[in-house]
């Protein structure tokens, strides 16, 4: 028999859950995600299947991670990625109806609560790239370039963003992320709209941060209050300022880096111009100021901050990962926000599962930088697996997706630039700009050389006495004078002189002339100037004293009330000791020990209206009228309730 018509027989065993629930696994990354973990997450959630269907809630969990797999392709494909490798087992063969059933009755509340148990750290201490001395290198960015279906409700929900040439053709959602810079694994997620900004975000994974994090942002986090709140959960920061943000001083370091204060936190501003020098001859130069809490120049010298402030960047490739070689660019299935919530979190699940296999891979070879491994090799590795159902149980350390990370290890990390210009008709970096130095295309970097500024100029401080720390007060600009002012200016310059409103508009300098009539008029009425006939106006004469109001008649004193008595019969007391006084409810409350003034003005009313007292004027009584005084009118309703009654 000729070598070439030899045959093989391949046979292979496996290991899934049974029954109905053998769809449910991800292929070699279920390991990451046992079955145990998640019914345990399902019952805490409530999303435990009443009674046992065709496809348990378990399954539904699986699907959903698996529709981040195969972004490309629909409901009812992805299930057959599912089952294919399960040959031989009675699965079912759901439609895409049921499939979205499903999807609605898992709910989001099981995704998130999976994607919070297996987002954290990942790589270890002694894995290269991973901390700086001996802190764990973290950064903070956002993503807003996610797009969710066009559907009423998610415009209603997201919105849909509006630029230069017009809306947007879908809805996008903002995505702010907690990265650690090594591994690129995530700490945290939240996203919502964008009308939030990426502050707003962050704030909610500042809970995540520890004594043994460094922070790294750009210089979209440099606000104040933001940075003291990352200070105040006792991580370090090391973030870029704009070049507009000069914080007042407080010393100088020896190295010419300056100490300041942010929002009462005490930082090290270091200033630094870089130069490249690219392999085809280019120099480019740019310039930092980056703001740190790292104090000591002799531990931490500005140069060596400079350069690990590049690592920020390591957030900017886990965004490219997670949106253009897993979500391939696509928008997101789901038309609602229900929907689109419980797709995110899948997809961060995903995401954090194929960093974790690849972590694990890289520190089974000691020395190796988990920035070396490739993400879409384990992607594919990671498909592979699912559509075989291998690995499911397996208790190798590296697994198939290890391997075939290891064999397809990148090369070690190259400096590189190039121009920022992406293929987007609405993009603002669609064209090159002719100006911009940078290369057109990616380019070896040979030389980088800084220069730290040790000659920063300082901001002087303002001590000022309502803040515990030094502020940059500014000086206030002059207040023109208001039309009112400039007004009685020219009033003043001609006491004697009648004014008509028009040659006043025509003297201040105002060309609407009805609205300042109308102005003048007004003033008029205020008492701000003095209106002699229709139109006519002069300015008040001061020397003419105002005709005062008479003296308020003096307060009766207050007699005895006995405190058994009840509140009206003890005002009735109080009217009787002088009947001919106008009583107020201020002027009785004192004698009848009440402090609720309002209160007790109100009650007095209904008195009145009851015909119980007399209401002299408003807020003020007296006692009824005998029938024998004639009924004034300021008596007449309450002496026609007396007699009727």
């Amino acid at each position: 028999m000729r070598c070439e018509s030899a045959t093989s027989t391949v046979t292979r065993s496996l290991t899934v859950a049974a029954g109905v629930f053998a769809p449910g696994h991800l292929g070699e990354l279920t390991r990451y995600l046992p079955f145990e973990l998640v019914d345990a997450v399902l019952a805490e959630t409530g999303a435990v299947q009443r009674r046992l269907r065709s496809l348990p809630s378990r399954v539904g969990v699986y699907f959903m991670l698996a529709l981040g797999l195969f972004p490309y392709l629909g409901y009812a494909k992805v299930w057959d990625k599912l089952v294919v490798g399960l040959t031989g087992l009675p699965v079912p063969t759901p439609s895409e109806k049921a499939l979205r059933d499903l999807r609605r009755r898992l709910g989001a509340a099981p995704v998130k609560a999976l994607f919070g148990i297996v987002a954290g750290p990942l790589a270890q201490p002694r894995t290269p790239g991973v901390r700086y001395r001996r802190w764990r290198t973290v950064a903070f960015d956002g993503c807003s370039s996610i797009t969710v279906p066009d559907a009423e409700r998610n415009r209603g929900r997201f919105g849909r963003p509006r630029n230069r040439y017009g809306w947007t053709g879908y809805p996008l959602l903002r995505l702010m992320a907690l990265v650690e810079t090594g591994s690129r694994g995530l700490l945290g997620a939240e996203f919502g709209p964008r009308s939030h900004g990426e502050n707003h975000y962050a704030q909610r994974l500042l809970h995540l941060l520890g004594p043994d994090m460094l922070v790294l942002a750009d210089r979209g986090f440099d606000d104040g209050k933001f940075l003291a709140q990352v200070a105040g959960t006792g991580a370090q920061f090391l973030v870029r300022l704009t070049s507009n943000r000069r914080p007042p001083t407080v010393g100088r370091l020896h190295d010419g880096s300056l100490l300041a204060r942010i929002h009462g936190v005490t930082v090290r501003i270091i200033e630094a111009d870089i130069t490249a020098t690219c392999a085809d001859g280019t120099r480019l130069n740019d310039g930092y100021r980056l703001a740190t809490t790292l104090l000591d120049p002799g531990l931490d010298p500005a140069e060596t901050l400079v350069r690990l402030y590049h690592e920020r960047w390591e957030i900017e490739s886990a965004y490219y990962a997670l949106r253009h070689t897993l979500m391939n660019g696509r928008v997101l299935r789901s038309g609602d926000p229900f929907g689109v919530e419980q797709e995110m979190w899948a997809l961060l699940t995903l995401y954090q599962l194929l960093r974790t296999a690849m972590v694990d891979a890289v520190e089974s070879s000691p020395g190796t930088d988990p920035d070396r491994a490739s993400f879409t090799i384990a992607l594919e590795a990671a498909r592979d697996q699912l559509v075989a159902a291998q690995g499911a149980s397996s208790h190798d350390l590296v697994g198939r997706i290890g391997r075939a990370v290891l064999a397809n290890l990148l090369p070690a990390r190259r400096s590189r630039i190039s121009l920022r210009k992406v293929k987007c008709p609405i993009s603002r970096y669609t064209y090159a700009n002719p100006e911009d130095p940078r290369p057109r295309s990616s380019t070896r970097v040979d030389s980088l050389v800084i220069g730290i500024h040790t000659t920063q100029q300082a901001t002087a401080p303002f001590v000022s006495t309502r803040h515990p720390f030094p502020t940059v007060k500014p000086q206030p600009a002059p207040r023109p004078p208001s039309l009112i002012d400039r007004a009685l200016g020219v009033l003043r310059s001609q006491p004697g002189r009648r004014w008509g409103a028009q040659e006043l508009a025509a003297a201040v300098g105002v060309d609407n002339v009805n609205s300042f009539c109308v102005l003048v008029a007004r003033w008029a009425r205020n008492g701000l100037i003095s209106k002699l006939q229709h139109g006519v106006y002069a300015l008040i004469d001061e020397s003419a004293a105002p005709t005062s109001p008479p003296p308020a008649p003096p307060t009766p004193p207050l007699p005895e009330v006995d405190p058994t008595l009840s509140r009206f019969q003890a005002t009735l007391v109080v009217l009787r000791s002088a009947p001919e006084h106008a009583w107020t409810a201020m002027e009785i409350a004192p004698a009848l020990g009440i402090t609720n003034i309002n209160s007790f003005q109100v009650q007095m009313a209904t008195w009145s209206r009851q015909g119980r007292i007399a209401k002299v004027r408003h807020g003020a009584y007296t006692l009824l009228p005998t029938p024998s005084e004639p009924a004034t009118a300021a008596n007449l309703k309450s002496l026609t309730y007396a007699v009727t009654a």
